[in-house]
């Protein structure tokens, strides 16, 4: 097994180290080329399975973006795992939800800790994220964004993606950076991370469309990746 090439303190290294005890590696299977340079990766997020699947094993240096309360303290992870996450999400029971958390929030404070997650935020603030975010490209390492509406739960066909990763992508393309974009679909119960091939997105802006048309695009590209049977897929291979 290679490395962790994870840009992560020497701690957190060591507890993956454990969690891959627990959390068998997925095959990961590329339409095209492998990921060899800082890019934009587009995920499902089934639930907690593609984040942490994705940080474990896809080997290439990465940051994963997400909302912001998961970075913000304690109290402010305790309140969106028990009401956000695990009650509206996951549609939990809120006692059950809340009690839970009790015990769940303190060990996933530390966890998103050593994650180095790059934070996103609802209003003025994601100017910082996007900076963030490109500075993240620049230093080698890419950006994994879940732009999936999970506001009623996570679906396994995915039923819209918001366009900010679009944004972003505009942001690096001004100043200078034409990032790579990556569909990937984690298929929970093939154990199965499709990774589709690259696209520029310089080409995207060719193509004259809205950030919602384009986005819907790669929204129906990403549903292909967990529908399609995975032999077609394969076919698909370069």
């Amino acid at each position: 097994m290679k490395n962790d090439v994870q840009n992560r303190k020497k701690w957190f290294k060591n507890l993956k180290k454990i969690l891959k005890v627990f959390i068998k590696k997925p095959e990961h299977l590329y339409l095209g080329d492998k990921i060899d340079q800082p890019s934009l990766i587009l995920s499902n997020h089934v639930g907690a399975s593609g984040p942490l699947n994705i940080e474990l094993y896809l080997d290439t240096p990465l940051r994963l973006w997400g909302t912001y309360e998961m970075n913000s303290g304690l109290k402010s992870v305790y309140k969106y795992l028990s009401y956000t996450y695990f009650h509206k999400k996951k549609h939990w029971n809120l006692f059950w939800s809340k009690l839970f958390c009790l015990i769940a929030a303190p060990l996933l404070n530390l966890f998103y800790k050593g994650l180095r997650l790059i934070p996103s935020y609802p209003d003025g603030r994601l100017r910082s994220t996007l900076n963030l975010g490109v500075e993240t490209l620049q230093n080698g390492e890419s950006v994994v964004i879940f732009p999936e509406d999970s506001s009623n739960g996570y679906f396994t066909t995915l039923t819209k993606f918001y366009s900010g990763f679009l944004l972003f992508a505009d942001v690096c393309h001004k100043k200078g950076v034409d990032v790579p974009i990556y569909v990937t679909y984690f298929r929970k119960k093939e154990k199965t991370l499709v990774i589709d091939k690259p696209v520029l997105y310089s080409d995207l802006l060719k193509q004259n469309k809205s950030r919602d048309e384009i986005a819907s695009e790669f929204l129906q590209r990403c549903n292909q990746l967990g529908s399609m049977p995975l032999h077609e897929l394969t076919q698909q291979t370069a």
